[in-house]
């Protein structure tokens, strides 16, 4: 039976990688599979869409109170998007992280790149590649959502994503989903065994070798 006073510290799971390399079917896969995780709700000043709802897609505000929060620190990262402020609220990743959930985060190596500035220690990056750019397209075009011009911008945009597969803790190239989701549960369960998030060890050691 699992002793409750041996909780763990939460970690911030990211997963990066071009469109189409396959990061939304596995974020779902890691959300269904495990209870313990949630995603990481962006806060932004943009209109919602058809069928967004606030606190569950989105947390949607106004720029004043977007603005506010940055300036007093409310945000692990921010960042401007064609107009509209996207950002992660502070307050509720902590709370999770604490109280020993996990955080998953759908976001790109620029964000993560803040992640890392603010919040180094709770990080596990994952990048995503596709098993080839002929099928990275092959699966972009697969979708039949976007024109030709959107997908040679996606696919422009993919290299430029792709050249930061090196500030990664771990890639996984994403050749078969099941395989793929094998890899990050083998990473789920090494890092979240790791000492530093383990902060009952301490008093557990010490009463192990303390004088009789």
């Amino acid at each position: 039976m699992l002793n409750k006073d041996r909780a763990r510290r939460g970690l911030m799971l990211i997963l990066s990688g071009p469109s189409g390399a396959g990061k939304t079917v596995l974020s779902r896969k890691l959300l269904s599979e495990y209870a313990d995780m949630e995603l990481s709700v962006s806060a932004t000043t943009r209109k919602p869409r058809p069928g967004e709802v606030d606190g569950e897609h989105y947390h949607f505000i106004d720029e004043d109170t977007f603005r506010e929060m940055a300036k007093n620190n409310a945000f692990l990262e921010w960042a401007e998007v064609f107009g509209a402020y996207y950002g992660t609220p502070r307050a509720a990743v902590e709370e999770a992280l604490s109280e020993g959930r996990d955080v998953l985060f759908d976001i790109d190596w620029q964000g993560a790149q803040q992640l890392k500035q603010s919040a180094a220690s709770d990080l596990v990056k994952v990048f995503v590649l596709p098993p080839s750019l002929k099928e990275l397209e092959a699966r972009l075009r697969k979708r039949d959502q976007d024109s030709n011009g959107v997908i040679e911008d996606r696919m422009s945009r993919a290299r430029d994503e792709i050249s930061h597969w090196g500030e990664y803790h771990y890639v996984i190239v994403n050749e078969d989903v099941e395989h793929s989701m094998n890899d990050l549960r083998a990473i789920l369960a090494a890092e979240r065994r790791l000492r530093k998030r383990q902060p009952w060890l301490n008093d557990f050691v010490r009463n192990l070798i303390r004088p009789f």
